[in-house]
């Protein structure tokens, strides 16, 4: 039998990978380890080459009122979170798309697709669901998953990588969370969505958004899926009820940051557009 060092030694690929194990864990900001080898440059390049590739292959919503109106929202989530992202300035376009989903990418980019809008009833629930989804970028989920998939597939170049490269287009946009507009499976794990969650919780509240339409945003996901969504142990995401559930017992302290919020002067007042 070889010697495993031996194999490795023969293996330059295997020695990077393992050098990117020991040496690249990092902890997420609610103090998860996480496993982290893409350099954010390069993780910021993706992210804005990506949403370049979809802003060509989705229609855009033109309406002014409803731009407006998702730009109202988004806007106080982003400088709220502009110390933890590194981004000052952030991209918000509103993709014609019926499916209930948004994203936001590294580089400063938020995709919101039509099909939300009337999902998030209100301008609160709409601050929720983009909340969340800067929390991943705050997170860096978007490069755990790549780099996850990196030492899985045993790649040796860590640099090297181009969206545009056929080898490693699934992997990134995986990675990155908008694999399901190209087919591919999103690979988000429970435990990562849960963190999106409770970092968007403190977003909007601290953004002057009542922290208590969270749950409202749910409990409307719910009804949406008309009871179709599969087990919690078959999903890579939590269950309505187990969201719901997490989201009611950090509340509490999300509405002492929101009565500060308040205080401070923070009252976004976003209206929604009439038919929506």
């Amino acid at each position: 039998m070889k010697s495993p060092l031996l194999f490795s030694l023969r293996n330059p690929g295997i020695i990077v990978v393992s050098t990117a194990v020991l040496f690249s864990c990092t902890s997420s900001p609610l103090g998860r380890r996480q496993l982290m080898v893409m350099p954010d440059s390069k993780m910021n390049e993706m992210g804005v080459q990506s949403f370049e590739e979809m802003k060509k292959a989705t229609p855009i919503e033109t309406n002014p009122e409803i731009n407006a109106y998702v730009k109202c929202v988004a806007l106080p989530i982003t400088r709220e979170a502009g110390d933890a992202t590194g981004v000052s300035s952030w991209e918000i376009v509103v993709f014609k798309d019926k499916t209930a989903n948004a994203f936001a990418l590294p580089g400063g980019k938020i995709g919101v697709h039509t099909g939300m809008l009337p999902v998030a009833k209100t301008p609160g629930q709409l601050a929720a669901v983009l909340g969340h989804e800067v929390g991943h970028v705050i997170a860096k989920h978007g490069n755990e998953r790549v780099s996850e998939g990196m030492i899985t597939q045993g790649l040796a170049s860590v640099a090297a990588i181009s969206v545009k490269d056929p080898k490693y287009q699934s992997l990134v946009m995986a990675g990155l969370g908008i694999g399901a507009q190209y087919g591919i499976a999103l690979p988000h794990s429970r435990t990562q969505e849960s963190e999106a969650d409770l970092i968007g919780l403190d977003l909007m509240a601290r953004s002057g958004f009542d922290p208590r339409e969270s749950v409202g945003l749910w409990q409307n996901m719910s009804a949406a899926s008309g009871g179709n969504a599969p087990p919690q142990f078959l999903s890579t995401h939590p269950s309505n009820e187990t969201r719901i559930s997490a989201l009611q017992s950090h509340i509490p302290e999300a509405l002492t940051k929101y009565e500060a919020a308040q205080k401070a002067g923070k009252a976004p007042h976003c209206v929604k557009p009439a038919g929506l």
